[in-house]
């Protein structure tokens, strides 16, 4: 019995209607992941990902990786490595092995060679100037290139010597025969091949001619036997280059190209243009910088695979381009991290307080959940003394209206202890709080009859004497959410105070963890270990806060 096939989106629509009309023998679906090993990865692509590896699972298909390595210029092993970690972390194994344009150089030379003895290719010896100034506008046709009319004799020599590595850099080009009067300009005597000794990483000085990505692309997915060439919509006025390219494949199957929106997320920068400038700018600290989009930047900052694919799932794949809200973004991370990782108590800007009628010699212990939403995480001590870290925010000497922490005169409980009355300031020489006196009331402690007592404020705290010292690093966006086109470069628009360093105190069950384990911090966010960790020196980044904004965007819709 054929299985039925109910589609999600457009794209799974047009894919069951190959599958019916049997365009791809037997129904297959190989679907690719074709980046270009330029720079490293950013949240655009994530959705990428998902939807191109989705579909080849849906469809008991499979995905092929293949890198689209047609600019030596730009391109390294170093993003090629990176590029597949990030497949790897978000859960995704593509069909062995891993391919390359560059695999095919020998074949694409070929086919271009075929092109041209179709009469639908020629060398053009203007330069690259000269081929943009005559390419004309959308109102009027472009100019012929006095060379266009070549005969294919004069072209194959011409071309087998661009090869032989004749002419400089620059000095001829090969075009495709199209149409200098199309109203797509991308028709217009697009180029297809460049000189350009430059030294690639993976075939060295082998070449000094190189296909352009446009008609590399085509052909190599038709080599590839890709059935589905998903792409985002960017590449929508590119799709007649792409089937003229195929003009020179022979195969009974060819590819077909699918566009859908690309993701673009409020403070989020997807160009990798744009991100390279930042990092060789020293805006930012590496492409692994947690500030920055790239998906290993998210990674270390935390984000989890399981929150990305909540994402991706609740945008959807939609035809036209729009800008998601990062509120909702946040709003996934916090939702896959709320239920699965525990609660630790850590002073991000640690006041001191004193319990001035507590035994200066006594510690004692008191029950804490690990966390509320899943008791069988069950709980663990915490040590409790006469000094003790509480956030400086946590208290206000002169209280504004509905403040209900610490203040003068005014009893707060400290979560799993006591209630307890602040009693005096002590101040340095400059003003600033040194610390903060209380008094105990003993009869409120957690878990007993006096702990009925109600009072509106409840603090998180650290015991003094078991502290342990945490770097916090807290984030803010690179770019401000309500950002919008004003005809600034971006690079002026970045915000250069995006990381807080604070010096912190946390309870020492935060020992036990290690490089990579997240958990919250009671009451100011998620936070994961950061690689910087040493044996005496534990760093961890803010991954998210725990505000919610998003239905509160969600209801403004």
């Amino acid at each position: 019995m054929e299985e039925k096939r109910e589609s999600s989106n457009f794209i799974e629509a047009e894919i069951n209607k190959d599958i019916e009309n049997n365009v791809y023998e037997g129904g297959r679906v190989l679907t690719r992941f074709p980046p270009e090993p330029n720079g490293y990865l950013h949240i655009g692509h994530v959705k990428s990902i998902f939807l191109n590896f989705g579909l080849g699972k849906k469809y008991h298909g499979a995905t092929n990786v293949r890198f689209d390595d047609t600019n030596p210029v730009k391109e390294d092993e170093e993003y090629v490595n990176s590029i597949l970690n990030d497949i790897r972390w978000l859960g995704f194994q593509w069909k062995e092995p891993v391919h390359y344009a560059s695999d095919y150089f020998p074949e694409l030379y070929e086919f271009a060679c075929k092109l041209i003895r179709m009469g639908l290719a020629y060398v053009d010896d203007q330069s690259s100037e000269e081929i943009h100034n005559t390419r004309g506008d959308l109102e009027h046709p472009g100019t012929e290139s006095p060379w266009r009319n070549r005969s294919v004799e004069e072209n194959l020599k011409l071309f087998q010597e661009m090869r032989d590595g004749k002419y400089k850099d620059g000095e001829k080009c090969l075009r495709a025969k199209i149409d200098m009067a199309s109203p797509n300009m991308v028709m217009r005597d697009p180029v297809l091949y460049r000189i350009l000794r430059a030294t690639h990483h993976r075939t060295g000085d082998a070449w000094c001619i190189y296909p352009l990505y446009d008609f590399a692309h085509p052909l190599s997915d038709a080599l590839e036997n890709i059935t589905h060439s998903i792409c985002t919509l960017e590449f929508e006025e590119r799709r007649p280059l792409y089937n003229w390219c195929l003009q020179a494949y022979d195969g009974k199957e060819k590819p077909r190209q699918i566009e859908f929106a690309r993701l673009n997320v409020t403070t989020m920068i997807t160009s990798k243009r744009k991100l390279r400038k930042m990092v060789e700018a020293k805006l930012v600290n590496g492409w692994d910088d947690p500030r920055m989009p790239t998906i290993s930047g998210i990674r270390r900052r935390g984000y989890t695979p399981e929150s990305l694919k909540k994402f991706c799932d609740l945008i959807g794949v939609a035809k036209a381009d729009s800008v998601v809200d990062i509120s909702l973004l946040e709003y996934c991370i916090r939702e896959d991290l709320k239920a699965k990782v525990p609660r630790i108590m850590t002073v991000i800007d640690p006041v001191k307080v004193v319990l001035t009628n507590y035994d200066e010699n006594k510690i004692e212990y008191v029950d804490i959940e690990n966390n509320p939403e899943d008791p069988s995480m069950g709980s663990r001590k915490v040590p409790f003394g006469r000094n003790l870290y509480i956030e400086a925010e946590d208290f206000m000497e002169t209280p504004i209206k509905k403040f209900f922490r610490m203040s003068p005169g005014k009893e707060v409980r400290l979560k799993g202890a006591y209630i307890v009355k602040c009693t005096d300031v002590v101040k340095n020489d400059d003003g600033s709080i040194k610390e903060i006196h209380c008094t105990v009331d003993f009869d409120t402690r957690s878990g007993t009859p006096g702990a009925d007592r109600k009072v509106k404020g409840t603090l998180h705290w650290v015991c003094a004497d078991t502290a342990v010292d945490v770097e916090t690093r807290l984030y803010d966006y690179l770019i401000s959410p309500d950002d919008h086109d004003d005809g600034r470069d971006f690079m002026e628009k970045v915000n250069t105070h995006s990381l807080t360093v604070m010096k912190s105190k946390a309870e020492p069950e935060i020992s036990k963890y290690h490089v990579g384990d997240r958990f919250q911090f009671l009451r100011k966010g998620y936070f994961i270990i950061d690689q910087d960790t040493t044996e005496d020196h534990m760093v961890c980044n803010r991954i998210v806060g725990l505000r919610d904004t998003w239905s509160k965007v969600k209801n403004k819709q």
